[in-house]
């Protein structure tokens, strides 16, 4: 398997990062923009698209902060992080979110990034 390089991205959000942070932890918040069906048992979550499952363990929990995710199926190293950031002076909030993916994965690992918080930004109104 290649190696998987770590990437970021970052997107403006026009939401408060308490009302964010709730469609980055909670079942029922990720299944309206980021799975079909998101259930969880014992911080093992169930990510469900098209039929097809993929379970992912909750690594790190910042209150209104910060979510990791890693892959059970991918190796110790990877994960997935989605974190809510937010400018002292202006009070703009901004998710950033780091991933990995093989060098030629990278470009469509970031068009799905974009599609998704594109649907979350929408589905908050923002």
């Amino acid at each position: 398997m290649s190696e998987k390089k770590k990437f970021t991205i970052e997107y403006e959000i026009k939401s408060s990062p308490r009302i964010l942070f709730s469609f980055l932890s909670e079942p029922n918040g990720l299944s309206q923009w980021f799975a079909d069906e998101v259930n969880i048992r014992d911080h093992v979550y169930t990510f469900t698209w098209d039929d097809e499952s993929q379970k992912a363990k909750l690594c790190s929990v910042k209150e209104n902060r910060s979510v990791r995710f890693k892959w059970l199926d991918d190796d110790a190293q990877y994960y997935f992080e989605m974190e809510i950031l937010q400018d002292e002076l202006t009070n703009d909030v901004a998710l950033a979110v780091t991933d990995f993916a093989t060098e030629d994965a990278i470009a469509e690992r970031k068009l799905i990034w974009d599609n998704s918080i594109d649907y979350l930004i929408s589905v908050l109104g923002a």
